[in-house]
């Protein structure tokens, strides 16, 4: 009598055994995936890296870190497990293009370089109000 079967949850076959549960594709901390994302109607393939297991009990989670390539490419991520939906990942073959850790770098450089503006933007607000805050409302109060 055949004790095995092989299931699919969520994309992924499990062999099952009475026991336990095995897992036919093995993916691991640093396995460069291809993640398929759906955006509007369509499904878009993007390259990434899995960055960690959140072994939870009720809803273990892949924690995935891809690349939005394109016109203005972005450093997402995603948290794959039973409930995500629009969402799938598959092993990286040879012939696909891994993601660039120079350009991914870059964009992540740029962007800590803009929200630094944007805290010194709003760090030189806050001391003009103050100083002419103060200036005005104190000289309100003084002639009262």
């Amino acid at each position: 009598m055949d004790e095995k079967t092989i299931i699919e949850v969520n994309g992924i076959k499990l062999e099952i055994d009475l026991r336990h549960a095995k897992r036919i594709d093995q993916f691991r901390i640093g396995d460069n995936i291809k993640v398929l994302v759906k955006e509007y109607d369509s499904y878009k393939s993007y390259p990434g890296v899995i960055i960690g297991f959140d072994e939870f009990k009720i809803l273990p989670t892949i924690v995935i870190c891809y690349l939005k390539t394109g016109y203005d490419p972005k450093v997402e991520f995603a948290f794959f497990n039973s409930e995500a939906k629009g969402l799938e990942i598959a092993h990286m073959n040879d012939a696909d293009k891994l993601v660039d850790e120079d350009a991914a770098t870059k964009y992540l450089d740029r962007e800590i370089d803009r929200k630094r503006a944007e805290l010194l933007d709003m760090e030189l607000k806050r001391a003009y109000f103050s100083a002419h805050y103060n200036r005005t409302f104190k000289a309100d109060k003084e002639r009262v």
